[in-house]
This record gives C-alpha cells, structure tokens and sequence, in this order.
C-alpha cells in the first residue's frame, strides 16, 4: 500500500491476510453481491466449485456476513437456474420459449434494437438496472447509452441511496459516509440494521454503543434497535421532514449549532431559521405524534452529543417529501458542525488512482440536446441531468470529476414518467426494454402501469439468474453469472473513496455470462465494438488499476481493501462542490429548478374514508434481498407467505387474527396475505413486506409466478399526491388502505 495511503490506526491494514479453508481447501476472499452492502467474506473451493462461505478473518470485516450469504452456493447451483440464453416464441408472456445461442441472440437484439432507434429515435430505448444479482455493471451499460443517445437510464436506486446521494449533492456537493468508528452519537430516521440484514451497519452500532456512543431511533414500531436505544421517537410514518425541522427549532432557538461553521460556510441561515420558526416543537408533536419533550431531549443529544452521523436510510429516500428530508438531514449535519470531521460525515471522494465508473460512463458524450429528452426531467429534474447540470462544474473544481454519478443516481430518468412513456403515456414512446438483475415488474411502483409498459414494448430483453415474474415477459431471458463466478472491483459506487477487489472463485456454469460480456456482445451488435474495447473484465480492471502501479491480479491478490487518503476538512482548501463553493441551506439550484428554496412539509393527502388504514411498504425481511431468493428451500422454510403485521387492536377492529389470511387493498391494487399480530405496531399502521412471488407458481401472463396475489408494488400509488415534488419518487410511508379477512388461503398458498 503506498505510504501516503493511511487507516485508522486502530484497525488492521487493506493487506490481505492468509486464509485458509477447512481440510485444506482453495479459498478466495471475495465480495458477497448478494445484496448491495457488500460484505467481505471467504469462499472455499471444492474441485473448483464453492462449497462454503464464510466471514473473513480481517478485523475490519471480521463477522459481516448473513444467512443469505452463507447459502449463496446452493442458492446458485438450484436446478431452475437459467442456463442457456432463451427466445420467446409464442404470444408476450405465454411461457414459450426455444433456447438459442449468444451469437443468435445478440444478433437479433441488436437488428430490433437499432430498428427501435431508426424508427423512433435513441431515446426510446430505456434500460433498468440493479446494484445486486447479476450486480453492477461496471459503468459499460451508460457507456453504450451515452454514445447511442438515450439519456432512459433507471434503477431502484431511484428510491434507494441514488437518489439521497444526488440530493445530498445539491446542499455540499457529495454525498457523505458516516464515520461510525468514532462518533459519539448515532441517528436512525426509520432504518433497523439487524443480524441478517445491513450487517456491517448493525456491527458497527454495536460497536460503537459498545464504546460509549448514544444511539437515538426514530420509527413508528418499536424495532429491534428502538430496544437498544437510548431515547425512541415513535413517529407517524411519513414524517421524517417535520420531525427535522422540530430537531432544528430547537438547535437554533437554544444556540446548538457551530456558530462559526455556520458564518463562514453556509448560506441561507437567515433564511432557514424563519422557516424552521414555522415548526414549534408543539406542532411538530402534532404532527409527527411524539412527545414535545422527547423532540427536545433528541435534538439536544443529536447537537451536543457530537460528532454525530445521520447515518443513510431506505426510509427517508421513499416519503412524498423525501428531498426535504433529506436535506434536512444533510443541513442538521452541517449546522452542528459535523461534515467531513473525524467521528461525523466524511466527504471522501474518488480514490485518486482508480479510474471511477463515473468516468467509464463518458457522459459528456451525450448531446445536450439528448440530455433535455430525459424523461421526468420536466416535472422532477432532481436527480436528472437536468437536475444535476447546475454542479457539474463545481463537481469537477472540487473533486476532479465534471460527472460524479454517486450510487448510480445523480443522472437517472424518473421510473413513473419512463414507465408512462412504456405505455404510450408520454411525450414520445418507448418501445425497447432492456432489464439487468432488476425484477423491475416488482420493484417500483404502481406494478399495474409496468406490466402494461412491458406489454407495449417491441423488444424487452432481461439478463437474469432465475426466470422472474419480469423475465416472463422479456422476449429474450439471457442468463447471468453470480458473484461467486467472476472478478469484482467495488469501488463502493462512487459514494467513499475505499476499492475492494473480488476474487473468482469458480466458473460459471452452462451459457452463464457476466454483465460485462453482456455490453460488449450488444456494444458489437450496435456496430459500435470501439465504445466497449477490452478483451476481458480483467483487462478492464488492468486499466482502471493503471494508477495504483498493478494490475488487476496484483492488486487482488494483495489488497482486501484499498483507501484513499484520509484527510478532513477538505472544505477548507477547495470549498464546496456547490454553486456558492458553501454548504446551501437555501439551495440556489432548488430556486433555478422552480421549487421552494427551503425545506418543507406537506402533509399527507386527505383521508380516504373507504381506505382507512396507512401502510408502510417497501420492508426487508432477513431471509430475502428485494425480489430474491424466494427458491432457496432453507430461506423459504422460514418465512414460507408473506406476512403482514398489525397491531392486537387493529387486527381486532378488521376482524383479522394471527396466522389469517387477508386481503389489502386500495386505490392501485390489491394483494393477498397472511396476518401477523405484533405488539411492537402502532394501532393504524400495516406493515407489508417488499418484493414477493413464488417461483414455484406458475409461470406467465395472468399468474407470473404469484407476483400478481403477492406483490407490494400492486398497492403503491405514483401520482402526483404520493410523488416528491422535486424528484417524483412514490410516497411508500403512509399510503391509504384496508385489509379485510379472507375466507380461503389463494392459490398456491402453504
């Protein structure tokens, strides 16, 4: 590691340590991709097949790993695996299908595809990808988009870290990392990182309390961290931005705030403090159903507690006032003097000797012209190119890059406005679909409005591991290697400036083949072969590496991780990445864009009589990731249905008990589910779990699967009343429902 490449000295170096597996065994320290948190853990290798993975022995990652994890080889060797690239040939949908070869396929993708194009123009092509699964894409798939000219990117990032990263963006100019190795005070707006589920989060809280650090949580069930804690909020869910702005009544009424941060590195306090006098702690307890003396008693440990994180949540990112929450997390962190502080938030940056994804995307290639074409941009440019333009210049001032696509997110279209536009509900249609490890059918919202995009489309393409409820509608399914099948270096998303390469730990198996291949093989059927120019992945690595003085063998043979130099205060020399180089309490870009300046709060739509019940989706469980593993026999016999939990009273008042089966409905859909009573719920709120079918179930048009009984995207609404304003993305904490007994289990049900 270079002498300039520094750590916590507490902890143990990026070199690699030996490993050695059980009797013996080949072992490869490698990056779990089976959820986006990417663990570091160990694989050993059998007569080159994975027979076990295990936690790797680093201190530094030393017991990040969960079940679904440790059942990865076996969830990837399940006889229903896609092995071989397959060829619609009956009606959309109709579970026809002949197998055919790469060449075949790719071939023929490419012929629709630039006849979409010829007759529609590039920007009828859209593509949705995901961070897991088949995993990321090395920046290629933006790449290939860019030189072709369709600015239709999406991903479920746009309701998950993407889009809090391109928000973060417009208060500083990055988006932070929270340094819980040393902080003293820990916030938790929603989030519940457990045992199986966002596991170096929950370790290191633990660590952290373990040393002293408060731990305050904010959400309306008591969770298992709520247990934990040393003060609970019980908000209504939806009000993360109205319980902010109490925390900054209080902050700025008593003085808790970095008096001199404030005066010589923001702009708008003024301004803020008159819009947070609207917000008195009584109205806020109104609003959010807390006790006033609880906000105060928080906002007082957050302030003067510190260094203090706000930590990033899923939960925040899916509220119809998301980016002022988000904001508002991003100014409590800044006015109590807690950005890019030992112990606070760090705003790294790109590690100087790797080559970002950011750069291999090469967005600077796609016309302005293209760019404008964006869907959703007109109506929520937050996270769109346009939405991003006005700090590209101070992007590159401060941190070397015009395009830092952080989390994949800052230069995304809006998925309702690409899906309308699917549909031939936009202002130009979209007629080619290309889907990598996203079950995107399942994972946004408003699943009706998909499937009848999907079903308008005259090409869908879907690179996948398993036949999902969205490969049942592909025209081509094309099969996917794992994590465990190929080399992977993680350069954390752009979010920190830490590298982590992945070793390969085996071969993949049939006609299985990386998302990499997958670009390259199109980028040459386009006849564009240049836009994608290396041989192999490694090679790609090779150059990307060129800074660090190795090559990709090198480097992942030496290296588990790989930092960047540690410095804070970074503000200090360069300012920050904004128009103003401040941090901006009253955004600039926000103003230009045509919304309010300053953080707000709307309250909920009014009350729909016949849906009486909120509902909060969008919820993990700890056997699956998002859409996943529902095949996997060890995972399955834990969690079997889906369930959804209620509170004693208002299972009682709807006439629902434990184990019933039920149905929740509203506006949008409607789903079938097994109740689950819960002391820990509040009285009026359901719980829905995200991302359900059932593989076994049969597949195709009018079943997919069981997507059509089970899933929670069936319930979420995206128009305009349950869209942020300024992003568009769907209110998914406090949507209008009801839930009524079942007298029969449906189809399929154990």
């Amino acid at each position: 590691m270079p002498s300039n490449y520094t750590i916590d000295p507490n902890e143990t170096s990026g070199l690699r340590t030996p490993a050695e597996g059980r009797r013996g065994l080949e072992t490869r320290q490698t990056l779990c991709g089976t959820c986006d948190i990417s663990c570091s853990v160990v694989t050993e290798i059998d007569r080159g097949r994975v027979v076990r993975v295990r936690s790797s022995e680093n201190p530094l990652f030393r017991d990040n790993i969960c079940m679904k994890g440790i059942v990865a080889p076996k969830a990837f060797a399940h006889p229903d695996r896609l092995m071989h690239p397959l060829k619609r040939v009956g009606e959309r949908g109709s579970g026809q299908w002949e197998r055919v070869t790469w060449d075949e396929a790719m071939t023929d993708i490419g012929a629709r595809l630039q006849g979409v194009i010829d007759r529609h123009g590039p920007e009828a092509w859209a593509v949705s990808t995901s961070q897991w699964n088949t995993a990321t894409d090395h920046g290629l798939g933006r790449r290939i988009m860019n030189h072709v000219g369709s600015p239709n990117w999406i991903s479920g990032v746009a309701l998950c870290a993407g889009n809090t990263a391109a928000i973060n963006r417009l208060t500083y100019g990055w988006f932070p990392f929270s340094d819980f190795s040393s902080t003293n005070c820990i916030v938790l707006f929603g989030h519940n990182p457990r045992r199986h589920s966002w596991v170096p989060i929950y370790n290191q809280i633990r660590r952290a309390q373990a040393r002293g650090a408060k731990l305050i949580v904010l959400d309306p069930r008591r969770s298992s961290n709520a247990d934990r804690a040393d003060l609970w909020l019980p908000l209504r869910a939806g009000t993360d931005a109205a319980m902010c702005l109490g925390w900054l009544n209080v902050i700025l009424e008593e003085g808790l705030y970095d008096e001199d941060f404030v005066a010589n590195w923001t702009v708008g306090f003024e301004a803020l403090r008159e819009r947070v006098a609207a917000y008195p702690v009584e109205r806020v307890a109104e609003i959010t159903g807390c006790d006033a003396g609880s906000i105060r008693e928080a906002a007082r440990m957050y302030a003067t507690s510190g260094p203090s994180i706000i930590p990033w949540t899923p939960i925040t990112d899916m509220q119809r006032n998301s980016t002022s929450a988000i904001r508002l997390h991003s100014i409590l962190r800044a006015v109590c003097g807690n950005l890019d502080v030992p112990g606070g938030e760090l705003l790294q940056g790109f590690n100087p000797d790797v080559v970002p994804e950011s750069t291999i995307e090469m967005h600077e290639v796609l016309p302005e012209a293209q760019k404008a074409k964006q869907l959703g941009s007109d109506t929520h440019p937050a996270f769109t190119y346009r939405g991003q333009k006005a700090v590209r210049e101070h992007t590159k001032r401060v941190w070397g890059h015009e395009y830092a696509n952080q989390v994949t997110g800052c230069f995304m279209a809006n998925p309702s406005a690409t899906f309308r536009a699917m549909a031939g509900e936009g202002p130009y249609p979209v007629k080619a679909f290309f889907a990598l490890g996203n079950n995107t059918l399942l994972s946004y919202a408003n699943m009706p409005l998909i499937l009848k995009g999907m079903l308008n489309q005259d090409l869908i393409v879907v690179h996948e591991q398993f036949m999902t409820p969205t490969a049942q509608l592909a025209d081509y399914v094309l099969p996917g290697d794992s994590w465990l099948e190929r080399p992977w270096l993680h350069d954390a998303f752009g979010w920190a400036s830490m590298v982590r390469p992945s070793q390969k730990s085996m071969e993949p198996p049939g006609e299985c083949e990386s998302t990499f291949s997958f670009w390259k093989r199109l980028a040459t059927a386009l006849g564009r072969p240049e836009v994608v120019p290396w041989e192999s992945l490694e090679s790609f690595y090779d150059e990307r590496l060129v800074g660090t003085g190795m090559d990709w063998d090198a480097f992942s043979t030496t290296h588990e991780v790989y930092f960047g130099p540690t410095a804070y205060r970074k503000y200090e020399k360069t300012g920050f990445a904004t128009p103003s180089g401040k941090v901006e309490l009253e955004s600039s870009i926000l103003r230009d864009l045509g919304f309010d300046s300053l953080p707000y709060f709307r309250d909920d739509p009014p009350r729909d009589p016949e849906h009486p019940l909120m509902m909060f989706t969008g919820v993990r469980e700890d056997e699956f990731f998002q859409t996943g593993q529902r095949h996997v026999p060890e995972l399955r016999s834990r969690k079997p249905e889906p369930v959804l939990y209620v509170s004693a009273r208002t299972a009682a008042e709807y006439g629902v008990a434990e184990g019933d089966w039920a149905q929740v409905s509203n506006r949008t859909g409607k789903i079938a589910i097994r109740v689950g009573v819960r002391e820990a719920m509040p009285d009026g709120l359901v719980r829905i779990p995200h991302g359900w079918w059932k593989p076994e179930m049969k597949q195709g048009l009018g079943h997919l699967s069981g997507a059509l009984a089970h899933a929670d995207a069936q319930l979420c609404p995206d128009d305009e009343d349950f869209l942020d304003r300024e992003q568009g993305i769907p209110h998914l904490k406090g949507i209008p429902c009801r839930i009524d007994r079942l007298d029969a289990p449906p189809e399929g049900a154990s």
